[in-house]
């Protein structure tokens, strides 16, 4: 389980790479940098992979650092259950009825509970893809759009999506992606699941190790290749 883990954790900073490059070419045109939180705020799905690893970084926080986010997210998941009644522990988004999830309020300005008092990341090195990818249109090599949304305090002159430096293996990246999620839900569960997402704040309540990942209705929903 490490292993995918890592080498996880190196696809991210491919991702990380590429954001890198496009800030460098173009820094007068992106406001996105370490220590921007505008955009955390809401609720944002992300994989159990991302979960996972984001709890690594979160077991390296002071012991008052992770009571303090994890009161946030608490919070955070009596709010959901007043929606969803149903929810709670292992926190699996693909358990609920008619993929509501996906379409929860964008006026949430609700700050991400693993942001400090300052504004900055508290688990920076280990923040999900999402987090990575944000900010910047998603555009493949091949022309291909995976998304052309993007940070409205960006590139206000010209237009991203007709920028081609921009353009990356995105494609090649969310491949990689599902393989990674397909090999670690196998060895979490038995059954190679692509679709296993949770929020950020419930992902800091998961207990990996008590969950019977292998009991219904884990095993009952969710693509599988």
């Amino acid at each position: 389980m490490q292993t995918i883990l890592a080498q996880y954790k190196a696809l991210l900073e491919t991702v990380d790479a590429w954001f890198d490059r496009c800030l460098s070419r173009y820094d007068d045109q992106v406001s996105c940098k370490r220590n921007c939180s505008g955009c955390c705020r809401g609720l944002f799905d992300i994989s159990l992979l991302d979960a996972a690893l984001l709890q690594q970084g979160f077991a390296e926080l002071e012991q008052q650092q992770q009571e303090n986010c994890r009161s946030k997210a608490r919070s955070r998941v009596q709010m959901l259950r007043s929606r969803w009644p149903q929810f709670g522990p292992p926190f699996i988004l693909n358990d609920l009825p008619g993929n509501e999830w996906q379409r929860m309020p964008e006026d949430d300005q609700t700050p991400c509970p693993l942001l400090s008092d300052t504004g900055s990341c508290l688990v920076y090195r280990y923040r999900p893809m999402t987090c990575r990818l944000h900010g910047l249109p998603n555009i493949d090599l091949s022309g291909e759009s995976f998304s052309d949304d993007y940070c409205t305090l960006n590139f206000r002159d010209i237009d991203p999506l007709k920028i081609p430096e921009l353009r990356w293996q995105f494609r090649d990246l969310f491949t990689q992606e599902f393989d990674l999620l397909g090999a670690f839900s196998e060895r979490l569960s038995g059954q190679r699941r692509l679709e296993l997402d949770t929020f950020i704040p419930t992902a800091l309540l998961i207990d990996f190790k008590r969950t019977d990942w292998r009991r219904a209705p884990f095993g009952e929903k969710g693509c599988t290749s």
